[in-house]
């Protein structure tokens, strides 16, 4: 089993890891729209959390040898389903062609108030 941790992504405030590595598949920790590189977040409009949050998961998958093409599922947590058109509008713009399997969950509010988190399966890239 292998840790991940990237600064390339938000520093978990808990006890857990950015992802863990096992058997070639890798399991990501729930992310925010949290930006890695401002100390000051300010929470955006729920496109510019769901382009950050696609992109914290992207850099942990790099620091562990992989990418998003390699995504296996990706689960999506929204605080207002109301959000769902940009959301897959950003979404879809970032996965190009790839399509994982993929589930979204509503729940009723997210951690320092973002509308939007998601945890990805993926496996380690082969090249």
């Amino acid at each position: 089993m292998k840790f991940i941790q990237t600064n390339k992504a938000p520093t978990p405030n808990g006890h857990y890891s950015q992802a863990v590595v096992n058997g070639g598949i890798i399991y990501t920790s729930i992310q925010l729209g949290i930006d890695p590189n401002n100390d000051t977040n300010t929470i955006k409009n729920v496109k510019e959390q769901a382009y950050q949050v696609l992109s914290n998961l992207q850099a942990i998958l790099e620091e562990a040898g992989s990418n998003k093409e390699n995504i296996i599922r990706i689960m999506i947590y929204v605080t207002d389903i109301k959000y769902w058109e940009d959301i897959n509008s950003v979404y879809t713009e970032f996965m190009g062609n790839h399509k994982p399997a993929r589930g979204v969950v509503p729940v009723s509010e997210l951690h320092l108030g973002y509308n939007i988190a998601m945890e990805a399966i993926a496996s380690i890239d082969s090249k």
